[in-house]
């Protein structure tokens, strides 16, 4: 297997690309902490995988709770090996100056501030254990190529990218390697915000036209991105910026 000993956090993981993720992880050997606000939906999905998994709650967003995450991998799994910072939140799409202040501070706080919380938990524990580690931030293809209506939700993922880029190079000493995935829009619970409209066919097929593949990202495309960059495989990539988006970007 893949993953084989490997210890993860998976972050924002009682649902959608996060479950995914965890649940591949777990396929492929991985022992994973899940972690989300949903602490009852973190249960169901610690459930469905069986031993190899264990579920905590906590709000990233703040420090105490990122620690209790990474503190919660070390007590039930003897280490730490992988971080996913997958957890976000977006306003809905409307004109720039209607999202409010209170919006705002939200989506900063979960896209963005979450992995300094999560640098300052995870870290000294990786340096600590000496053997490198893998930390995986899900940004987006509206931090690369934005669309309208979402301004202050795009410049988050757009932050998570820039900060990504720049702990690949602070942390390639300690061999602990940092990459983004950017998937597309994907039939997730934030489906109709990050569209600003009803989830009609009407309206997926005004949005699916932009993507060359013809499809959304599913938790299966993400969570395949997901598995590489912790895999050993990709042992020489780090700084990275993966579009899982079928041609979005291109």
């Amino acid at each position: 297997m893949r993953l084989e000993g490997k210890v993860a956090v998976v972050t924002g993981a009682a649902s959608g690309f996060g479950e995914g993720i965890a649940r591949a992880y777990a396929a492929e050997g991985a022992r994973v902490v899940i972690a989300d606000l949903n602490e009852e939906g973190a249960r169901r999905v610690a459930g469905a995988i069986g031993a190899a998994a264990v579920a905590i709650g906590g709000d990233v967003s703040r420090g105490p709770d990122c620690a209790a995450m990474i503190e919660r991998a070390v007590t039930a799994f003897g280490g730490l090996d992988i971080v996913v910072n997958n957890a976000g939140t977006t306003h809905r799409n409307k004109p720039l100056l209607e999202v409010t202040e209170a919006e705002f501070d939200r989506v900063y706080a979960v896209n963005v501030k979450s992995i300094y919380w999560m640098a300052q938990a995870a870290v000294p524990v990786l340096r600590r254990q000496g053997r490198g580690g893998s930390i995986i931030n899900v940004g987006s293809t509206a931090g690369i190529r934005p669309r309208p209506g979402l301004t202050w939700y795009n410049g988050s993922k757009g932050a998570v990218n820039t900060i990504t880029l720049a702990m690949a190079q602070e942390l390639a000493k300690d061999n602990i390697r940092v990459n983004s995935i950017c998937p597309v829009i994907g039939a997730t619970a934030l489906l109709e915000d990050f569209m600003g409209m009803p989830d009609t066919p009407e309206n997926r097929a005004r949005f699916l036209a932009t993507i060359p593949l013809g499809r959304m990202s599913t938790p299966e495309d993400v969570a395949n991105a997901a598995v590489w960059l912790a895999d050993p495989a990709s042992s020489f990539i780090t700084g990275i910026l993966l579009p899982v988006d079928g041609g979005r970007t291109a």
